[in-house]
């Protein structure tokens, strides 16, 4: 264990967020860790199965956890279709997971633009040149498509108009778990879940 200290119930606070917040920004300060935003997104496809992506999150103070992505995706049809996702976060260094159940729902569209106008150029390009999880004839038809949508926008420069299929997404949670590893596998799990009367319930598991 590097160095983590063992978590108490009666140290945490009542509100999970608060938590996550603590834990990813050490993740984001962690020299070890490339890609703290990194996250795996699980969703339940349309014929219902499981199915899961490595995506990124975005962090808001008014919606904290959002991703944004093609709609037109597998994982934008199972959202159509099953509005509810998980998100894990797993920070090897840190020896620290965060699991996270809730609802999902669209950010508003002046979000997406927002977010959309900070891509850099070659990402808001591929944008409009891949239909994102579908079929493709080759490399070379790829190819093609991203250099017809770069001559469309070539006087554009980085102000690329956003398409209507990219945009975000925004988990409500209804359950969070952090586990921090511990010596001799005596990890320390603690469960917050969302009640019926609109509160944050929270509990030990065991390892």
């Amino acid at each position: 264990m590097i160095g983590n200290a063992i978590l108490r119930l009666k140290d945490l606070p009542p509100d999970p967020l608060l938590l996550f917040r603590t834990w990813f920004d050490l993740a984001l300060g962690s020299r070890e860790i490339r890609y703290p935003h990194a996250m795996c997104l699980s969703t339940v496809s349309p014929d219902g199965f499981p199915e899961g992506r490595i995506v990124l999150l975005h962090q808001f103070q008014e919606q904290p956890l959002c991703f944004f992505t093609d709609s037109r995706s597998e994982k934008g049809r199972s959202l159509a279709r099953h509005r509810a996702a998980a998100l894990t976060f797993y920070w090897e260094p840190l020896e620290r997971q965060i699991r996270i159940q809730g609802t999902v729902e669209p950010t508003t569209d002046r979000l997406s633009d927002e977010m959309f106008s900070e891509r850099p150029r070659g990402s808001k390009i591929i944008t409009w040149a891949s239909h994102q999880s579908c079929a493709t004839v080759s490399r070379a038809e790829l190819e093609r498509q991203l250099e017809q949508a770069d001559k469309k926008y070539e006087l554009a420069g980085e102000d690329i108009p956003r398409p209507a299929y990219w945009q975000g997404y925004a988990v409500r949670p209804r359950r969070m778990e952090f586990w921090q590893a511990g010596a001799r596998r005596m990890h320390d799990r603690f469960e917050y879940t969302w009640t019926e009367d609109k509160r944050w319930q929270l509990r030990r598991l065991s390892p």
